[in-house]
């Protein structure tokens, strides 16, 4: 074998090699890259209702988000927007950004624009028909929401519906915001800081 079969060959089978590593990247990426506590939010895009405005992650850049992935027909998700509200209300005004994602795919913007209106739901609703970001955040029920702190970390993970309301999830928030610890409530069953999470509610 020349010097040139030789590297012809050893050129083969490094691009084999990376092929085959970014195959396996790809479809373990889950594995080797999880959106979990303590990741960094990966960035995400969205429309807002209505327009051809498109919203990502670094819209909300230095600022305190609770993300909430969700849908119209989803049950658990009605069952959860009135504490959602609630939270807002309470810490909105503070600079808590509640953004959340619709990844309804039958229905219009104006549809769920309608359907927020009726909850009364004063927070900003987004809409992805693409389910890109179900990808991205790899969620696996409806709702599913993630609280990211000012650095862009995920702080707090939950899948399935939760009182936004509670004493551990208020506390969170405040701590985030630099406000102070808010008095007891409402009792939640998280420490702030904590990340608990339970079996996704079947909606898909």
């Amino acid at each position: 074998m020349t010097g040139r079969q030789q590297w012809i060959t050893v050129g083969a089978i490094v691009a084999v090699m990376a092929i085959a590593l970014g195959a396996a990247s790809y479809f373990m990426r889950d594995q080797l890259f999880p959106v979990t506590v303590g990741a960094q939010a990966p960035d995400f895009k969205a429309n807002v209702l209505g327009t051809k405005q498109i919203k990502t992650m670094a819209d909300y850049k230095g600022q305190v988000v609770l993300l909430n992935v969700w849908a119209t027909w989803c049950g658990p998700c009605k069952e959860e927007i009135p504490s959602l509200e609630k939270l807002y209300k309470e810490y909105g005004p503070n600079g808590l950004k509640l953004v959340a994602v619709s990844i309804d795919d039958y229905v219009s913007e104006d549809s769920i624009r309608a359907f927020a209106k009726n909850f009364g739901v004063t927070f900003e609703v987004l809409h992805d028909s693409t389910h890109a970001i179900e990808r991205t955040y790899q969620t696996t029920g409806y709702p599913e929401t993630f609280i990211i702190g000012p650095e862009g970390t995920i702080r707090r993970k939950w899948i399935g519906p939760d009182d936004w309301t509670s004493q551990g999830n208020r506390a969170l928030i405040a701590q985030l915001l630099g406000q102070p610890t808010p008095r007891q409530g409402t009792s939640g069953d998280t420490a702030a800081g904590v990340s608990l999470s339970k079996p996704a509610t079947p909606g898909r």
